[in-house]
């Protein structure tokens, strides 16, 4: 069970993550961070990695595109 949800994250953050515009750079950080924290830390841990990866994730996307221009 803990496998296929941590499965299921994985997919939907790589799903997500390859979106373009910044709406969905967000739910893609989100989901990313949300599936790190709770690996790493539980519930309290998906809570935090789901609004940090919110939050910075449209940053990390145009940093990532100016360093490979």
């Amino acid at each position: 069970m803990k496998i296929s949800t941590l499965g299921l994250l994985a997919a939907a953050a790589i799903a997500l993550g390859a979106c373009g515009n910044t709406t969905d750079q967000r739910i893609g950080g989100a989901a990313a961070g949300a599936g790190t924290g709770a690996v790493v830390a539980g519930p309290v841990g998906a809570v935090v990695g789901g609004a940090v990866g919110a939050v910075s994730a449209p940053t990390v996307v145009r940093e990532t595109r100016r360093a490979t221009r």
